[in-house]
């Protein structure tokens, strides 16, 4: 991973930014921790206090925040979003494969951006909670993600 751009000159008001890009190879049908990964890059810029968006650049994988203790409550999530959204139920759009309608539908219930506190250079999470990218298609991709920084 690397910054796009490091922490900014702080402003008047002692806060100052930064963005990077992270790319994720993701695998078919999966659910992917990328929490390690945020927190590094928040280590590497010497962030403080503030707050972190993570955005998702597409519109057939989301984000999530999930427990991270029982690998089962993903897998039960994944069943979850295929019952909601079944790969052949009769979707007018599919040009890009029975799978990419039920995609988009998933990723508007789970969503495409999450904001996270951060405290003392990490994420807030919960002590059961991990940040996640949920690759939604039949086939693994490479999957961006657009992280931005504010605090100090």
């Amino acid at each position: 991973m690397r910054s796009n751009r490091k922490m900014a000159d702080a402003l008047e008001t002692g806060l100052g930014q930064a963005l990077t890009r992270l790319t994720v190879s993701t695998r078919p049908r999966h659910v992917h921790d990328v929490t390690a990964q945020v927190d590094g890059w928040l280590r590497e810029i010497g962030a403080g206090e503030g707050l972190i968006t993570v955005f998702l650049r597409h519109t057939s994988a989301s984000l999530t925040i999930q427990e991270n203790a029982d690998p089962d409550v993903l897998a039960d999530l994944l069943d979850a979003l295929d019952r909601i959204a079944p790969a052949h139920a009769g979707y007018r759009h599919g040009s890009e494969g029975p799978d990419d309608m039920p995609a988009h539908i998933k990723t508007m219930v789970t969503g495409a951006s999450l904001a996270v506190p951060v405290i003392d250079g990490r994420m807030d999470l919960g002590t059961w909670q991990g940040l996640y990218l949920i690759e939604h298609r039949a086939s693994g991709r490479p999957r961006t993600l657009t992280l931005h920084y504010l605090g100090t």
